[in-house]
């Protein structure tokens, strides 16, 4: 009888080129693949409502693929590490293989468990199936961390060519079968109240939908990718983000998918696509070396910064449910509810929004993304925000305060996206539908917009605004 080793999925929600699989099956032993809903043990940040939802439809789609090699997926709840002891003991595994997590609770985790597993006699092997760089492997010529992306990409583009070729999934899984177990549906994963209808309607979860939405990228929008992936008027982007959170495609993959489809691939380093890659390898290496940084400010300057009180809600609650009366930020926050999804040109922008003009701390609109996002994702919801405040590696200049009226005009000129998320508006000119409270009354009328009836007005003085965040800023920029 051939042994048994226990794959142990987490966000690794797939059967191509899973690298804790490949290894498993290369030992010619049965596999046992097993889920363990342990939502406490990534406290405090443990999956947010979109994600939960996303992740049941995951597993369901991980099940299913497994099923149609001969295999199935166990699940179970409780405490992983009893879990994983008491699969060993019924199954007879000498082996856990799993693809490491990078957030600072898991990896902590996941280190006791290891250490308890192979002191219990088991062999533990965890492997690399979500980056394509670990975050040790760069470090500066001092022989620490990077802080700017643009040192950190120049050090990595270059080794993207050594990378060996992604592997297929098997046709066939050798398995053990193991009694118990919980059902998909039994995590309680979905809504009780039916709010998901338009992230059901705009995403299809799963190693098929990866490949689906990879595909339909390949043919489209990887050809403007540069140009067009900053519209948010324009289906230029890949929208494969939370397919990569969760490991239903794995980078690189995807990264050989993208090159093989280009007549003539840019250089590694100048490709924008494989920047956006290497954003993303940026954030966890980021997250790795600095895991206080979900919570508290990279730049410990702004500790003391003066935010706004945040004891009176209605600056955020309006913020978060898209009527603040600026018309780029509200038709991103309106699509964020409705899809689980925000462009990422409107994200920072309604970040900007909340951190600097109505200068509420960003650690709030961190967690809203948190439980909003089907793609929240630690390392990138933290890097995107901690950069928009200004408070982050790599941070954009403080004085850079975004301009959502600009913003708007520039990147949705024709107003296809504020007239799409905020149909109140559709019938104002170009000329003011990124500013309406500039618009005449008689436009107004015609437009059949009523401000604070209908739509509301401005909530925040964008000049005024922008002035006492810079005065802020003038406060602590000195501070030791």
């Amino acid at each position: 009888m051939s042994d048994t080793i226990i794959v142990w999925f987490r966000r690794d929600l797939r059967l191509d080129d899973n690298p804790a699989l490949e290894a498993a099956l290369r030992a010619g032993a049965r596999i046992l693949p097993v889920y363990i809903h342990a939502p406490d043990e990534e406290a405090p940040w443990a999956p947010g409502a979109a994600s939960r939802w996303w992740l049941h439809h995951s597993l369901e789609s991980l099940d299913g693929a497994l099923r149609a090699r001969g295999a199935r997926l166990w699940i179970g709840q409780g405490k992983s590490l009893a879990l994983l002891r008491r699969l060993a003991e019924t199954s007879g595994a000498r082996a856990i293989h799993w693809n490491r997590l990078y957030d600072p609770a898991t990896r902590a985790r996941d280190t006791e468990i290891k250490q308890q597993l192979r002191a219990a006699g088991l062999d533990c092997a965890s492997h690399n199936g979500a980056l394509l760089f670990e975050p040790w492997e760069a470090a500066t010529g001092n022989g620490g961390p990077y802080k700017v992306f643009s040192a950190f990409w120049r050090h990595c583009a270059p080794r993207l060519a050594e990378h060996p070729d992604p592997i297929a999934a098997p046709a066939r899984i050798p398995t053990v079968e193991l009694d118990g177990g919980a059902t998909v549906a039994e995590l309680g994963l979905l809504p009780r109240l039916s709010w998901d209808q338009g992230l059901a309607a705009n995403w299809t979860p799963g190693e098929d939908g990866a490949r689906m939405a990879a595909e339909h990228f390949l043919a489209g929008p990887l050809g403007g990718y540069g140009k067009l992936r900053d519209h948010p008027d324009r289906p230029g982007t890949s929208r494969l983000s939370p397919h990569l959170h969760f490991g239903e495609i794995g980078p690189r993959r995807l990264l050989a998918l993208t090159r093989a489809a280009l007549p003539a691939p840019p250089t590694l380093g100048e490709d924008a696509f494989a920047r956006e890659l290497g954003w993303r390898e940026f954030a966890y290496h980021l997250l790795y070396h600095f895991p206080q940084t979900p919570e508290h400010p990279l730049d410990a300057r702004f500790a003391d910064y003066p935010w706004r009180e945040p004891s009176d809600t209605e600056l955020l609650e309006r913020w978060q449910r898209g009527r603040t009366g600026i018309p780029l930020v509200d038709a991103g926050m309106r699509e964020l509810w409705h899809t689980g999804w925000m462009h990422n040109r409107v994200r920072m922008v309604a970040a900007s929004l909340l951190t600097k003009n109505l200068r509420l701390p960003w650690q709030l609109g961190a967690r809203w993304f948190w439980d909003t996002l089907v793609d929240a994702d630690l390392a990138c919801n933290t890097l995107g925000w901690q950069w928009t405040a200004g408070c982050g590696a790599d941070a954009a200049p403080y004085f850079r305060v975004f301009n959502p009226v600009r913003q708007g005009e520039r990147f949705d000129p024709n107003g296809d996206y504020v007239r799409r998320w905020c149909p109140e508006l559709a019938r104002l000119p170009d000329k003011v539908l990124q500013q309406p409270w500039t618009a005449t009354n008689t436009t107004l009328a015609r437009a059949g917009v009523g401000l604070d009836l209908n739509y509301p007005a401005p909530m925040i003085d964008l000049a005024q605004s922008r002035r006492e965040a810079l005065a802020g800023w003038e406060r602590i920029k000195t501070t030791p």
